[in-house]
C-alpha cells in the first residue's frame, strides 16, 4: 500500500525543483534499479509489484499493487518497480583523458543515451552547460539504463571552462574537416551542440578543431544527425 503522502512525494519528483528540494530522484525498471543498487547511490525506498530484490532490507522495500504503481510511475506503461534514491554530491571534475562537453542538450532521451554511450566508450567525464536538461529527470535516468552511476557529470559554465582548459578542443560543425581524415587525440574535449541550433556562437569561438561527419548519400538533403547518433559516431572514431 502506498500512502497519499508517498504518492505526492514521488510524483513531485518528476519536477526538478522538488528533486532539488528533497535531494531525491527515482528510477524505474528492474535492470536500471539493479545497477543503481550495485553502485554507490543510496537507496531511500523501493516499491515493487514482485517479490524480488532480495538484497534490499524489508524496511526499505514495499510490495505494492500494479494499480498503486500506476499512481507513482512516470511511464505510460509502468514497469514492475520504482526506486527512490538520494542524490549524490557532485564529484570533482576529471581534467584528463577524453571529456565530452554538452552545449544546451534539451531532450532527456538524448542526454540519457549519450551517458550510456560514454559508459560504453569509457568516457569518464561529461560536462554540461547549465541550460542542459537535468541529469535526474526521470526520462534521463530511464534512458541511461544504469550508466548514470558510472559516468561523472558536472554542470558548469562551459564558456569559462573552455577558456581556461589546456586540453585541445574539438567541435562538430557542418563545415568541419572530415572526422575520418582528422588526427584525433586520446586527451581532449569534444563539444556537442544543441539539437536545433548546434554549438552556440560563444563556444564556437573557443573550438580549435572543427570536425564533421560527412554525408555519403547521393541526394544529400538530410540537414543533420540526431545529437546522440552523432555522439556515437564521434566517440567511436576518437576511440578507434
Amino acid at each position: 500500500m502506498v500512502s497519499k503522502n508517498q504518492i505526492k512525494l514521488i510524483t513531485s519528483l518528476q519536477q526538478k525543483k522538488y528533486r532539488n528540494a528533497n535531494k531525491l530522484f527515482f528510477a524505474e525498471g528492474v535492470k536500471g534499479i539493479e545497477e543503481l543498487l550495485e553502485s554507490n547511490f543510496e537507496l531511500e525506498h523501493l516499491y515493487t509489484t514482485q517479490t524480488n530484490f532480495d538484497t534490499v532490507s524489508k524496511e526499505k522495500k514495499t510490495i505494492i499493487s500494479e494499480n498503486d504503481l500506476k499512481k507513482i510511475s512516470a511511464l505510460a506503461s509502468p514497469n514492475s518497480c520504482l526506486a527512490i534514491f538520494k542524490m549524490p554530491e557532485e564529484k570533482v571534475i576529471i581534467e584528463n583523458g577524453l571529456i565530452l562537453a554538452l552545449d544546451s542538450i534539451r531532450d532527456p532521451g538524448n542526454l540519457g543515451t549519450i551517458l550510456r554511450l560514454c559508459d560504453w566508450f569509457g568516457i569518464q567525464q561529461v560536462l554540461c552547460s547549465n541550460e542542459t536538461v537535468d541529469l535526474f529527470n526521470p526520462k534521463v535516468v530511464q534512458a541511461t539504463m544504469g550508466s548514470i552511476a558510472r559516468v561523472n557529470l558536472n554542470y558548469v559554465d562551459l564558456n569559462k571552462f573552455l577558456q581556461q582548459t589546456k586540453l585541445p578542443i574539438y567541435g562538430t560543425f557542418m563545415d568541419g574537416e572530415s572526422i575520418y581524415k582528422s588526427h584525433l587525440p586520446q586527451d581532449g574535449i569534444i563539444v556537442m551542440g544543441n539539437e536545433a541550433n548546434g554549438i552556440s556562437e560563444e563556444l564556437e569561438k573557443l573550438v580549435q578543431n572543427r570536425i564533421t561527419i560527412p554525408r555519403f548519400g547521393d541526394i544529400q538533403k538530410t540537414e543533420s544527425l540526431n545529437v546522440a547518433t552523432a555522439t556515437a559516431i564521434v566517440l567511436s572514431e576518437f576511440r578507434r
